[in-house]
């Protein structure tokens, strides 16, 4: 096999992966997806708002997800690591499933979006973005955005400091397309200098005033000259 062809089924695994475990793990909130290989086999780094629900009693649901995926496709020794997202609303992949369930419950697309970037906002990010696109309101394929803070759409500080989330609401006009994008509250941006070593002094009081004040006061009142007869 080829070396194109091998990158190119390798990448097909990968998303054929996270679609098959976005489904299973979609009640203990999917929010991210990581696949390592390591010398031992396939680390496989799940990210979930309720760990509990996808590891099960004993750890029993686990064992037979890791079962199947070795079935489905073929991973060489697959390992599955199971993470709790301490803050959800900063994960874009969280928000951007609840944005669509809140969706398919009947919530108005505006409503829904500003909530959103409203809650977003509250965690403390920077910046966060909600693109709603789909059927919205009638038979046209509308595009709707719900923008606060900063957000960088190229060069490295998307690379770094943005978190990217889709999702899709299913509803009886269409499919909407949910994406979200957050920029972290730890993001430092190239355009912010800071210079170490120089300490801002706060200013001074003014006291020109009064010191002219108290030397009019010592030498006494001004007394204009008198024309010589």
């Amino acid at each position: 096999m080829s070396a194109e062809k091998k990158v190119i089924q390798e990448a097909t695994r990968r998303v054929l992966l996270k679609d098959y475990l976005v489904q299973e793990s979609a009640r203990a909130g999917f929010g991210g997806l990581d696949i390592t290989r390591t010398p031992m086999g396939t680390r496989v780094t799940l990210i979930c708002e309720r760990p509990g629900i996808l590891i099960g009693h004993r750890g029993e649901l686990i064992k037979r997800l890791t079962e199947d995926i070795q079935e489905r496709f073929h991973l060489d020794n697959p390992q599955i690591e199971v993470q709790e997202e301490r803050q959800p609303s900063l994960n874009a992949q969280l928000m951007s499933e609840k944005l669509a369930s809140t969706l398919e419950r009947g919530w108005h697309f505006r409503r829904a979006g500003h909530s959103t970037v409203r809650r977003i906002m509250e965690a403390g990010a920077r910046g966060c973005q909600v693109i709603l696109s789909g059927k919205l309101t009638g038979e046209r394929h509308r595009t709707e955005r719900f923008k606060a803070g900063t957000i960088k759409y190229c060069g490295e500080a998307v690379h770094l400091w943005i978190d990217k989330g889709f999702s899709q609401a299913r509803l009886k006009p269409g499919v909407i397309g949910v994406s979200v994008w957050i920029m972290r509250p730890s993001a430092k941006l190239p355009d912010e200098i800071v210079v170490k070593g120089v300490v801002e002094r706060p200013a001074a009081p003014s006291a020109a005033v009064p010191a002219l004040e108290e030397e009019t006061a010592v030498a006494g009142p001004i007394v204009p000259p008198t024309e010589a007869p």
